[in-house]
């Protein structure tokens, strides 16, 4: 059964999120929390009432159940993006194992959540989801174009080249990947990169980051050499290996 609420109020808000979750006390408790927050709400409690609402409706977000009567989080998203469709996913998982978060994320989704999860934290993440994606391009404050050795990054057009090869980046990734070539060769840490990416901190968790960045250097780095560095204890780098990088990075 679908659940449709008013739109919201509050001119700050002025978004819908569609809630899908088959399990029905922790749907109500987010269409609750949402709706007083001041969106508007669409509900499902499976798969293909979740499709179907999101092509017809487009929301502007969808808070997204991984284990799903019908099908999986991870299957829909990749079927929406197949279909078109980017509006941003934040994942509800009982999964809090990294290589789960890294499929969620490679998925076409843009956070998780890992269950049991506290409202407000719920509330924190869309907000900060859709800030993001309202938000002009170059957030980070660069040129419409970066370069760096042989990885481009445009912003005018949202393409990403390295060398001769095309790189298909979420919008998220995509952000991540402009923050280190707006910074190159210098070691940014992981909290500066969740306020800069995420415009908001993980109370000292930061593994958000570590999932996208094995998300980045996978795509990124699939030809040498490796561009995307951990500097450990610290946070990452974009940078050529060292007995490549010109005097001026040594």
């Amino acid at each position: 059964m679908t659940d449709q609420h008013a739109r919201p109020r509050t001119p700050t808000a002025g978004h819908t999120v569609l809630v899908v979750e088959d399990d029905a006390s922790i749907r109500t408790l987010l269409t609750s929390a949402l709706t007083a927050a001041g969106y508007g709400v669409l509900s499902a409690a499976g798969g293909q009432e979740a499709l179907a609402l999101a092509l017809d409706r487009r929301p502007h977000l969808i808070v997204l159940d991984v284990m799903l009567p019908d099908t999986d989080g991870f299957r829909l998203t990749r079927e929406l993006r197949a279909r078109g469709v980017y509006t941003p996913v934040l994942f509800l998982t009982a999964r809090g194992d990294v290589e789960d978060r890294i499929i969620g994320l490679s998925s076409g989704g843009d956070d998780y959540v890992t269950k049991p999860f506290h409202i407000q934290e719920v509330l924190l993440r869309i907000r900060a989801i859709l800030r993001r994606s309202n938000a002009p391009a170059s957030v980070t404050g660069a040129a419409p174009a970066l370069r760096y050795a042989d990885l481009t990054l445009d912003e005018a057009t949202r393409e990403v080249r390295r060398g001769d090869r095309s790189v298909r980046l979420s919008p998220t990734e995509f952000r991540l990947l402009a923050c280190l070539l707006a910074h190159p060769e210098r070691v940014l840490e992981k909290a500066e990169i969740l306020q800069q990416v995420w415009q908001y901190d993980f109370s000292g968790d930061t593994r958000i980051v570590d999932t996208y960045i094995k998300n980045l250097r996978r795509k990124i780095d699939r030809t040498p050499p490796a561009l995307v560095h951990t500097v450990r204890g610290v946070g990452y780098c974009l940078r050529l290996p060292r007995d490549e990088a010109p005097e001026s990075a040594r």
